[in-house]
Formats: C-alpha cells, sequence, structure tokens
C-alpha cells in the first residue's frame, strides 16, 4: 500500500469533533512519556508539559494527542505511568470532561488493539491501598480525527507516519531496532538513523509525501506530528502544519486552536532577574484565521 492510500483510507475513517467559534482544542504531539531514564527525553521537559496541561484543562480546552504520546517502543507502560502518574491524572482531568482525544502513531502503534488500550490505560494499582482505580476508562485511539465545520470543510489530523513505510508498514521490526540497539546508543548520543526526527533526509521525504497528497486533495488542511519539526505555512502556502514535539532539548510546541483561529505556541522557562524560574508560554506564529486554509 503505498503513502497516499495509507493517508486516504485514514482520511475516510477519520473521527469526527466540531469545528465552530466556539471550539477550543490544544494539539501536542510526540511527548514520547519514557521511564524517567537517561534515555527519556520527555522527563527534561516533563514540568513544562505537566504546567501546560493544567492551563489549558482550566481554559476549558479540548485535548488531543497527535500521536506517539507514550513511548511504548522503549518502554513497558508500568515504568511509563509511575514515571508520570501527574500526567496521566491531569489526562483523566479531561478525559472526565469528555475533552480527551488520542490518535496513535508509530511509537504507540500498539494502541490500534483496543484490548491494549484497556490493559494500559483503564485502571492503575494505588500504592496506598493496594487496589485498582479509574483512569481512562473507555477512552479510544484513532488513526485520524478531523474537525470538521457543518459546511463540510475540515482539519484533518493525523500523526503523520502513514508519510513513513519503515515506521508504518515495518514498525515491528523499527521497535526492534529501537529497543535493542538505537536505545543503548542513545545514552552515549548516537542518533537513530531510521527516525525522521533524527535523520534530515527522511524528514524531508516524509514531508515531501504529506505535500503531496495535500495537492491531491484540493490542498486539504494537514496538521500532523512525527518529524518533530514545527510548521506553520501562511495562508498563501501549501496548508502544512506540524505542531512540533514535547521533546525539544529546552520547550514543547504545540498548535492552539481557539475563535476560528490557529497559533503555534511554544512553552518554555525562564528566568527572572530576581532568580526565580518561571513557565511561560510564548506565539512563534501569530494567529491566522482557519478559513484561509480551509476555504470561506
Amino acid at each position: 500500500m503505498s503513502a497516499d492510500s495509507r493517508i486516504n483510507r485514514a482520511f475516510q475513517e477519520a473521527k469526527i469533533l466540531p469545528l465552530n467559534a466556539d471550539s477550543k482544542y490544544i494539539l501536542f504531539s510526540d511527548c514520547h512519556r519514557g521511564d524517567n531514564s537517561f534515555a527519556d527525553d520527555f522527563a527534561h521537559n516533563r514540568k513544562i508539559y505537566q504546567y501546560a496541561l493544567s492551563q489549558y484543562f482550566q481554559k476549558g480546552f479540548t485535548y488531543i494527542e497527535l500521536g506517539d504520546g507514550d513511548e511504548l517502543w522503549e518502554n513497558s507502560f508500568d515504568k511509563i505511568f509511575r514515571a508520570n502518574k501527574e500526567v496521566f491524572l491531569t489526562l483523566k482531568k479531561f478525559h472526565d470532561k469528555n475533552r480527551l482525544h488520542f490518535i496513535w502513531g508509530n511509537h504507540d502503534m500498539e494502541y490500534k488493539n483496543p484490548k491494549k488500550v484497556i490493559k494500559n490505560l483503564s485502571y492503575y494499582r494505588d500504592p496506598a491501598t493496594g487496589k485498582d482505580k479509574e483512569l481512562l476508562v473507555n477512552t479510544t485511539f484513532s488513526e485520524a480525527i478531523k474537525l470538521q465545520r457543518k459546511d463540510g470543510k475540515c482539519v484533518f489530523l493525523l500523526h503523520g507516519h502513514q508519510a513513513d513505510m519503515f515506521n508504518y508498514t515495518f514498525w515491528k521490526l523499527s521497535r526492534f531496532l529501537v529497543k535493542i540497539l538505537w536505545r543503548p546508543l542513545q545514552t552515549l548520543g548516537v542518533d537513530d538513523p531510521t527516525s525522521p526526527a533524527q535523520n534530515f533526509r527522511e524528514l524531508i521525504k516524509v514531508e515531501r509525501h504529506l505535500e503531496r497528497w495535500i495537492r491531491k486533495n484540493n490542498n486539504q488542511m494537514l496538521i500532523t506530528g512525527h518529524t518533530h519539526r514545527p510548521r506553520f505555512p501562511q495562508p498563501n502556502e501549501l496548508p502544512y502544519f506540524n505542531d512540533g514535539s514535547c521533546v525539544h532539548p529546552r520547550c514543547i510546541t504545540g498548535l492552539e486552536i481557539e475563535n476560528n483561529q490557529i497559533i503555534l505556541i511554544k512553552w518554555h522557562l525562564i528566568t527572572n532577574e530576581d532568580g526565580t524560574m518561571q513557565i511561560i508560554k510564548t506565539i512563534l506564529e501569530e494567529p491566522q484565521n482557519i478559513s484561509k486554509y480551509t476555504g470561506e
């Protein structure tokens, strides 16, 4: 199956969510939540991510995760949960308000299987009581999501590895190589050549496949993750967006959708003159009306 065929199928079978003036969505991806070891890229941004999530919850946003949330290629979920319990309990707040939606990527592709989702995410063991407590009961994962207006025009959300045959069709082989070979080498600073996030040539190849699909489909607005490279086109450019990742060296990046506008933002730490540290949000690209990309 070609990249176009994989993306077409995801588009046709995508979960539908409403898009209107009242919609408030925050899009993050590629958290790669790990086990807090030296190879855990998420660990140094955990507090930033946790704070950002809490702010979005308080402000009434719906959280959509565009894949690779849990680093299941390198870790068991039990270890991931123990290292990130507070994060998952914050995700539970969104879930309890029906404001949480997941897309699976290549590193959490196991979540294509609903049984795996139930096993990992439905309950957790409370060490204080020894009893199971509810976590994300009845949560589901989708391959794609459409944020759809009443006129049928939409914003298409996808992880993006559908344009990356090695990490889609042969994801189990890729997982084996990462777990057995690249994870130990990662602690020594060796990059994984199979990852678009760490191999510029692969990154460009993935982006070209996605751009080609957009052109073939009447400039359909598309938002992905996977490559870890933020993208925010101007209204006269091809409508391909990327929310970046949550494992940048000193920040996390994402896309906000509010008041029918889209914004590229980052959350990061700053040091104030009095020596205190503060987590702040910075706008990387000024708000643009979504209709400029989807058509009036």
